[in-house]
């Protein structure tokens, strides 16, 4: 079946959110191999849909509906988290977010047996079960092609916010990283992984792509692991930058972040220049590195500024948007943590002060998704 590349837009915009999630054995606190076993008790549900397997046995992901009301969102994926928790816990199983198990050993998983993650185990190798790490993916609608590379290209400036407000993987295989965002290192290893190419207009990405299909590189979207990347059969530009937060209503706040700036570069158009491309590791890196703490480089200023400081001047800039889509309630709670310099893995961090304990860590992480 050959991959269709039309671009479906969409005449308003909305959002919709993937969460991938962690199944955990609520004795031992690693991971468990449970994810086909789990999706079989959900089959006959209304929340089916929703609900489907990634790459390892230890995870699942959540799918929301379409929304452009970030209440109706937070509304739907409650539901769905409620559902998730009475369902797990009759099996004793617990489920959480965070970016990455704090001490789950990659060698230990066992990819899901379908036949895209098994074509990936086979091209990718230990790759595929290092995969088992967590991310938010946000899908947001444009009405065309152009617009949806040209948000690409836009929030590539934005993508240290995104890292550094979603951070909550300060822990992998047992020890603190001392990134607040370890989860990346593992994508970054994909060859198809990092940024589109420089392009503006669909019909000239379609060639691209085209070119890379004859080539045996692609045979769909799916196989570019970007951090931000077009996704015609739904119409929409796909962030997938973002670890899993802690919380659903983190998830819909920063969703609806990235809503909101979208709603601001597209109205306003500012122009973007390919300079960004020159720092944009490196930014990436510092935000991974140390969440809202970062320093990161102004290309087009050439000069350095505090990440945190960026985001607090972003959320003024995007206030009007979010007004109108009433979400400033997620906005201010944005603008708030930053100011409280807190995220997802200074609280991570902080348990394990407290218990002195992974496990213990990993407990406080499944009773804050259920709250």
């Amino acid at each position: 079946m050959t991959y269709s590349l039309e671009f479906k837009g969409n005449s308003s915009q909305t959002i919709g959110v993937e969460l991938e999630l962690q199944l955990v054995n609520l004795h031992t606190k690693n991971l468990i191999l449970e994810a086909d076993d789990f999706l079989r008790r959900i089959q006959n549900t209304a929340i089916r849909d929703n609900i489907k397997p990634e790459i390892t046995q230890s995870m699942i992901e959540v799918n929301s509906s379409i929304h452009a009301s970030w209440q109706n969102l937070l509304k739907e994926l409650l539901s769905i988290r409620d559902f998730l928790a009475e369902t797990a816990e009759k099996i004793h199983i617990g489920i959480c977010g965070g970016g990455a198990h704090p001490f789950q050993k990659w060698k230990e998983q066992k990819v899901f047996q379908t036949e895209r993650f098994l074509s990936v185990s086979e091209q990718y190798g230990y790759l595929a079960k290092q995969f088992t790490v967590f991310g938010q993916h946000v899908h947001i609608s444009c009405k065309n092609g152009d617009d949806a590379l040209y948000l690409c290209h836009a929030f590539a400036y934005y993508i240290p916010h995104f890292i550094a407000l979603s951070a909550s993987s300060p822990f992998n295989q047992g020890v603190d990283t001392s990134f607040d965002c370890s989860r990346l290192s593992v994508i970054s290893a994909f060859p198809l992984s990092g940024t589109p190419p420089w392009i503006f207009q669909w019909e000239e990405f379609k060639e691209y792509f085209d070119t890379l299909s004859r080539l045996g590189v692609v045979k769909s979207m799916k196989d570019f692991y970007w951090d931000i990347r077009p996704k015609p059969e739904f119409g929409t530009v796909e962030i997938r930058i973002f670890d899993t937060p802690l919380t659903i209503q983190k998830a819909c706040d920063i969703a609806f972040y990235a809503y909101n700036l979208a709603s601001y570069l597209l109205a306003e158009r500012p122009k973007i220049s390919k300079e960004i491309y020159m720092v944009y590791l490196i930014n990436r890196f510092r935000a991974s590195r140390f969440g809202l703490y970062a320093e990161v480089i102004d290309p087009s200023k050439q000069k350095a500024k505090m990440l945190k400081e960026d985001i607090l001047h972003t959320c003024h800039k995007i206030e009007d948007f979010a007004y109108e889509s009433n979400s400033i309630e997620a906005i201010e709670r944005i603008r708030q943590s930053v100011l409280n310099e807190e995220n997802d893995a200074k609280w991570l961090r902080n348990k394990l002060k407290k218990y002195h304990s992974l496990e213990d860590v990993v407990r406080s992480q499944v009773e804050i998704w259920k709250d």
